[in-house]
């Protein structure tokens, strides 16, 4: 292979690669549901992911488990930044997880209005241990809400919707962003207030934090829940499986959360065991297809089918 197109290619080609590399590492639940995204569509959602995890990696311990002190561990994330922008405005990146993001921002139309509000939530996770409801809201739409919006401009894939239909994915996908982030900040309790001294829950301090709390946190969570189901069946036929399947992981880790006393979530993180998580994931992948195009013959081996699914 010869030539600076060519060469162009198969970077790109390495760079999503290693994309794919991150998700798996570091997430189980979401490299599951990403089989059942239709390509060219479960590698836009990679390459998004893969930038989403090195930042909050970057503030999360990495950068500082290597030695680097604060001041490094903030230039390190402008620096992400900076090279991220300019990679989505048409640059080459030396960095592969960034060069990959920014071949997805192009095609489907990821821009600078999206970016640089992550890129200030993870900036306040240096500097904020507590908020306010004000910079709680500022915070969950940073890290969470435009990151939902982004991948539903992955699944359109560049495709022109309606403006009115365009605004109700946007806002379901904001929901389900929300609903995840303040998932994790329940199961997260224990290492970002005893390890990172992070205290998210405004009004909520995690030393007092108890049952009425918790009740109220969850009763916010299964209203955006129900708010972004509401919006799945406008998704586009490739993508709905999988976003079925993450509300459905979701939906349960809220109700595991309401059976776990309040004061065990400073010990311990909630999760959802993996033989559960195929199972929600099938139901779900059967759950969003056409009745007549799944034989009864299927039923049985669909976990098979899709894990075979995921084979690239």
């Amino acid at each position: 292979m010869t030539g600076p197109d060519a060469q162009a290619r198969l970077y790109g080609e390495v760079a999503q690669e290693a994309c794919a590399l991150v998700i798996r590492k570091y997430s189980s639940s979401f490299t599951l549901a990403t089989r059942l995204l239709e390509k060219p569509v479960r590698r836009h959602v990679e390459n998004i992911y893969a930038l989403v995890r090195i930042a909050d990696e970057i503030v999360d311990g990495a950068s500082a488990g290597c030695g680097d002190a604060p001041e490094a561990t903030r230039g390190c994330l402008d620096g992400l930044e900076r090279e991220t922008l300019a990679a989505v405005a048409g640059c080459y990146s030396a960095n592969l997880i960034v060069h990959a993001f920014a071949q997805t921002a192009r095609t489907v139309g990821i821009g600078p209005e999206l970016i640089r509000p992550f890129f200030a939530s993870m900036r306040a996770d240096l500097t904020q241990a507590a908020h306010t409801p004000d910079s709680f809201a500022q915070y969950v739409y940073g890290s969470a809400e435009v990151v939902g919006i982004m991948c539903v401009r992955a699944f359109l894939d560049g495709a022109d919707l309606p403006a009115a239909r365009l605004a109700r994915l946007d806002a379901g996908a904001r929901r389900l962003g929300a609903a995840f982030q303040k998932v994790n900040f329940l199961r997260d309790l224990a290492e970002d207030y005893g390890t990172l001294g992070r205290s998210y829950f405004p009004g909520m301090p995690v030393q007092a934090f108890g049952e009425a709390e918790k009740a109220a946190v969850l009763d916010g969570i299964d209203a955006d829940l129900a708010a972004a189901a509401a919006v799945i069946g406008e998704l586009p036929p490739g993508s709905r499986s999988a976003v079925a399947a993450v509300h459905a992981l979701f939906a349960e880790l809220g109700r595991r959360l309401r059976r776990t006393p309040a004061r065990e979530l400073l010990q311990r993180r909630v999760r959802v065991p993996g033989p559960v998580k195929l199972r929600l994931a099938v139901a779900a992948w059967y759950g969003q297809q056409p009745r007549p195009s799944v034989p009864g013959r299927l039923r049985q081996p669909i976990a098979q089918l899709l894990l075979q699914k995921g084979t690239r």
